[in-house]
């Protein structure tokens, strides 16, 4: 087991991060979040065509680069330390991973080169009105229709909802939990935007009345694959909000540095070094507990159940936790709708709920091992 990363992987970071510090400074993070789109197609092109950030974890022979979930790891935590308002997670997080665990070849090969290239911005609607993350609760109804079926049901809080091109949508048949592809401007399908308090990323209610749908994998047999998704899924996000968390730390450190009171830098007084001391331990446990939970994706072994889990429910609280302290350090005016604070802040609290709380997650993790 190594946890270090290769010199190419190193490399891949600092092409990544120099892209982020060129498209995603805080003015256009500012400027895109207040859009309805709430991404920027011309960067989004880029990412596809120039950095082949959409195929980074597709199979080669599907049209991707066929790396893993490590280098996505690397992508993910640039991703989140620079704010990054992209359909980039849903798409490629959920949705090509929904693909690849429960699809078969043909529909490997019929959706996965359109998110590869970028022509397809996908999401996977995976909660009903309750937001409950566990699949087996989902409410929405698939029924065979000629040579395909028609979906009746709400899915709410859909990632990317209203920009989807593609929408993959858990639903129940007479054979049990499946997966199906629904075309995001289909009859019988409206979407909703909804507001958030991160504005980073977008979240959509999306009804379905008789809405035509294409079977991905096999009837019924679609849980699995979708736990497996999830799984994979947390481990990413886990490396958002680590990416997130360093971020803080850095301009906590830089401010207090800087920040002259009583004719002396704030940090060296010892409640704004205990502040610093505790968010850096927190940093350095959740790279730990995500660089884990992405060894265990790569392998999809055994203990990734748990090490996702594990990954998902600590680094919530520790992002959170330095996204809080940051405003703490900066003091009034990290409070201020001009300054950066909150935005971490608010991406650190949607993070946190997002497939799943801590909560839900240390239940999880007890049941796993037993407890």
């Amino acid at each position: 087991m190594n946890f270090g990363f290769s010199e190419e992987q190193e490399e891949l970071r600092k092409m990544v991060k120099r892209f982020l510090e060129e498209k995603s400074p805080e003015t256009e993070v500012r400027r895109l979040m207040a859009t309805d789109e709430g991404y920027d197609p011309a960067v989004w092109e880029q990412m596809a065509n120039e950095l082949a950030l959409q195929g980074l974890g597709i199979p080669e022979e599907f049209g991707g680069q066929g790396f893993g979930p490590v280098e996505l790891y690397v992508v993910f935590e640039e991703m989140g330390a620079a704010l990054l308002c992209s359909p980039y997670f849903s798409t490629v997080a959920l949705a090509a991973n929904a693909v690849l665990f429960v699809g078969n070849d043909d529909d490997k090969a019929k959706y996965l080169p359109g998110i590869a290239s970028g022509e397809t911005i996908a999401t996977v609607a995976l909660t009903d009105d309750a937001g409950q993350w566990d699949l087996a609760t989902t409410l929405t109804k698939a029924t065979a229709s000629g040579d395909g079926f028609v979906l009746n049901g709400v899915r709410n809080y859909v990632t990317d909802g209203n920009t989807a091109s593609l929408l993959l949508v858990p639903a129940v048949t007479e054979k049990g939990l499946s997966l199906f592809a629904v075309k995001g401007d289909a009859t019988g399908v409206t979407r909703e935007a909804l507001p958030t308090m991160d504005q980073t990323r977008k979240q959509s209610r999306i009804e379905l009345k008789d809405a035509p749908a294409v079977l991905v994998g096999t009837e019924g047999e679609a849980l699995a694959g979708l736990e497996t998704m999830l799984f994979v899924a947390e481990s990413a996000l886990a490396a958002e909000q680590v990416g997130g968390a360093q971020r803080v730390l850095n301009n906590a450190v830089e401010y207090a540095k800087n920040r002259v009171q009583f004719g002396r830098p704030i940090g060296s007084f010892q409640a704004i070094k205990h502040k610093c001391a505790d968010m850096l331990l927190d940093v350095e446990s959740a790279k730990s507990a995500a660089y884990y939970a992405a060894w265990a994706a790569q392998e999809l072994n055994d203990e990734l159940p748990i090490a996702a889990s594990l990954a998902k429910s600590f680094c919530s609280e520790a992002y959170f936790h330095c996204a809080a302290e940051n405003i703490q350090i900066h003091g009034g005016i990290g409070f201020t709708w001009e300054h950066h604070a909150h935005l971490y802040f608010k991406r650190a609290k949607s993070s946190e709920l997002f497939l799943g709380d801590p909560a839900y997650h240390r239940e999880l993790l007890a049941q796993r091992l037993g407890i």
